[in-house]
């Protein structure tokens, strides 16, 4: 054997190994790195979703920013489905007539598509589960070009362990070879915190669904803490859709839920109709520094510092060492609200900027106070030392 022939061959190794070591790096990034975000149909489209409805929500998401913002995923939620063929694979109905094809013009715009199913043999509308079809779905769901799917539990319920019949799912959707984000909704029965991330969820619901309205969106919102511990890149704890948008609560309560899903690492999948959002809705929906909380990428889910009956102060940390942290007044009168910077872990000084007005305000000695409208928050990034 020549030089050169020898040469060619340890160049050959060396490509190789170096290709194996970019495929393994490739391999352990998480998908869901930072938790999804983007747009869902069925708080305000239920079961009138369909291929126009998606095509519309798909332009309207980059046309409005909101791709720019960070708005990646298109979800279509329940009433897609329609029958099996004669082999039990399954079909779209007629509002679908080619889900390739959609998945194709959400691609095109650089955005990603996802859809929703169930391990039961219904789904909640009484469409058509992928209960003894989980590999013919997963395959169809990969061969159509999908990157989510939901998996809601609805008829599977009482059917058998929860664990298995999620499990049988996430094995389906790694046979496939496609990178597809895996999410939960089983309503937090059976502590699916625990044990989602062995299955290969990548988010997982924990309440039941939300609504528009302030106590329920409260309820599951600060019913986070506890949970924090389950939560990091490529899985997520999940309690639901964002609301904002959808008008039954004020501005300032919708805020209170953007900034309280972003201090919690929650996905961020929108609710509304975006083709007719109007400039306050979209501005909350994109604010870059309320965003950049929540998309942090320490991965770290916040928690509760201090409570004081209506009034809690809730505190997530970021990977450059500096605090989030949500002023939020629960109650039905303006409150002046208070953070001790030694309880969020910082000096006897500290430097705060406002998120949602995106200003610096000052350096402050041992705590800082706002008062918070009613049903509102003042959410802060705090930086220990004086400058």
């Amino acid at each position: 054997m020549n030089g050169k022939c020898r040469w060619f061959q340890v160049l050959l190794v060396v490509l190789i190994f170096m290709s194996a070591n970019l495929m393994g790096a490739a391999q352990d990034t998480p998908l869901a790195r930072t938790p999804p975000m983007g747009w869902n149909s069925w708080n305000h489209f239920a079961c009138e979703v369909s291929d126009r409805v998606v095509r519309a929500q798909a332009d309207a998401m980059v046309r409005s920013g909101m791709k720019a913002a960070g708005y990646t995923y298109v979800l279509i939620d329940d009433c897609w489905e329609g029958q099996r063929d004669a082999e039990g694979y399954i079909h779209p109905n007629a509002k679908f007539p080619n889900m390739k094809a959609l998945a194709d013009y959400v691609h095109a715009r650089g955005l990603k598509i996802g859809i929703y199913s169930s391990p039961g043999p219904k789904t909640c509308g009484g469409y058509e589960g992928s209960y003894g079809h989980e590999e013919r779905d997963a395959q169809t769901y990969a061969a159509w070009g999908i990157d989510y799917l939901k998996y809601d539990l609805c008829s599977y319920d009482g059917m058998g362990d929860q664990i298995v019949a999620y499990g049988k799912m996430g094995d389906a959707l790694k046979k496939t070879g496609r990178p597809i984000v895996y999410a939960l909704c089983q309503y937090g029965m059976e502590r699916g915190w625990r044990w989602a991330a062995s299955v290969g969820g990548n988010l997982w619901r924990t309440d039941d669904d939300i609504r528009d309205n302030y106590y329920t969106m409260a309820q599951f919102g600060f019913g986070q803490n506890g949970l924090e511990k389950y939560a990091g890149p490529g899985h997520w704890n999940d309690p639901d859709m964002l609301e904002v948008g959808n008008g039954g609560m004020t501005e300032d309560e919708y805020r209170t839920q953007m900034s309280l899903w972003c201090l919690l690492a929650a996905p961020l999948i929108a609710g509304n109709d975006l083709t007719r959002m109007p400039p306050a809705t979209l501005a909350m929906l994109t604010n870059p520094d309320v965003i950049a909380v929540d998309q942090d990428p320490l991965g770290a889910q916040g928690r509760r510092v201090s409570q004081e009956g209506d009034l809690e102060v809730w505190m997530k940390p970021l990977a450059d060492g500096s605090k989030a942290v949500g002023l939020f007044n629960r109650g039905w009168g303006a409150m002046p609200v208070t953070v001790d910077f030694r309880s969020i872990g910082l000096g006897d000084s500290a430097a705060v900027s406002d998120l949602w007005s995106r200003t610096d305000l000052d350096t402050f000695k041992q705590e800082y106070t706002a008062t918070v409208p009613p049903h509102g928050v003042v959410m802060i990034n705090v930086k220990s030392g004086a400058k």
